[in-house]
């Protein structure tokens, strides 16, 4: 319970990012301790907010946005290593997400595959 309040900030704000969905037409379901949202909005949310832009999900806490059902299964195993992360961070993860963005951009690396944070998450779905 402990690692879902510590999660809650950003579950909050994946929730707020699910509710656009689902009152455009999208779909909500559970999957374990995660609250998985798809459709209406979210496909364009996606393509164009800002660190996420192209990605067919994204992760917020304990919830994950996808374009679709079949994304949000195609990504889970690597979206469930975010939720574990957020659980470890709590509020600070998003901060501590785009820190290393930043930095990993000053030094000529990519913010995305070069992110620890990311590198975590695929290795662990290998």
């Amino acid at each position: 319970m402990a690692k879902i309040i510590w999660a809650s900030p950003w579950s909050l704000w994946g929730a707020g990012i699910g509710l656009l969905g689902l009152l455009t037409g999208g779909g909500v379901q559970r999957s374990g301790r995660i609250v998985e949202f798809w459709g209406g909005l979210l496909p364009l949310f996606l393509r164009y907010f800002p660190f996420v832009a192209g990605s067919p999900v994204a992760t917020f806490g304990h919830v994950v946005v996808g374009r679709s059902q079949r994304h949000l299964e195609a990504c889970r195993p690597h979206q469930l290593i975010h939720v574990q992360q957020y659980e470890c961070w709590g509020p600070l993860f998003i901060p501590m997400y785009l820190g290393w963005w930043f930095f990993l951009l000053t030094r000529g690396k990519h913010p995305y595959y070069d992110n620890p944070f990311e590198r975590e998450a695929y290795d662990g779905t290998r």
